[in-house]
C-alpha cells in the first residue's frame, strides 16, 4: 500500500513539472516558490516590528517565533525520515543544503503563517495567506523539489503548529 502511494506521489509530481516554458508559469512558480523562503520572511517582519505599532510589533514577533519553531520541527522530521528530494535541476541551493523534501517546510511555514494570520491578524491578512499559502505548495511541486505528499504533509504541519501558536499566545 505505502509503495502504491509512493508510485502515485512520483508518477503525480513528475507529470506537474514545468520545465522552462512556457515562460511566464515557470516564472510565477519560482515566484510563488521563493516567496515562502524563510529569510524572506525574516526580513519582512524583522522591518515589521522595527517599524510598526505595537498592534504589528506583537503579530511579527508572534510569527518571528512561529517560524523558528516550525524550523525545528520540521528540520527534526526531515533527518528522521530522510526521503529524498525529487530528481531535477532547479532549486541546487535547496538541494545542497537540505537533501530532504519530507515534509515541506515552506508549506508549513506559509501553511502556519496563514493559520497565525486568520487568528491574530486582521481578517484581510489571514485570506490573502490563505489564498497565498497552496500556491508556495503547488509551485514547489511545480518545480520538482517536492512530491505532493510532502507538501500535503506540511500543511498539515502547518495547520497544527499554527493552531497551537494561537492556544499559547
Amino acid at each position: 500500500m505505502l509503495q502504491r502511494i509512493q508510485e502515485l506521489d512520483n508518477q503525480f509530481a513528475e507529470s506537474s513539472r514545468v520545465k522552462s516554458q512556457p515562460r511566464i508559469l515557470h516564472v510565477l512558480a519560482v515566484i510563488f516558490a521563493h516567496s515562502g523562503d524563510s529569510w524572506f520572511w525574516l526580513i519582512g517582519l524583522g522591518l515589521l516590528w522595527w517599524f510598526g505599532t505595537a498592534y504589528w510589533k506583537h503579530l511579527a514577533l508572534v510569527m518571528l517565533i512561529s517560524i523558528g519553531v516550525t524550523a525545528i520541527i520540521v528540520m527534526v522530521i526531515k533527518f528522521t525520515v530522510r526521503r529524498r528530494r525529487p530528481q531535477g535541476d532547479w532549486g541546487r541551493i535547496y538541494r545542497s543544503t537540505d537533501p530532504h523534501s519530507f515534509p515541506s517546510g515552506h508549506a508549513a511555514r506559509s501553511t502556519m503563517l496563514a493559520v497565525v494570520s486568520l487568528g491574530l491578524g486582521p481578517l484581510w491578512l489571514g485570506l490573502v495567506l490563505l489564498f497565498w499559502a497552496p500556491l508556495v505548495g503547488l509551485a514547489r511541486i511545480i518545480l520538482g523539489v517536492h512530491y505532493p505528499s510532502d507538501i500535503i504533509a506540511g500543511m498539515g504541519l502547518g495547520i497544527v503548529i499554527g493552531l497551537l501558536v494561537l492556544f499559547f499566545v
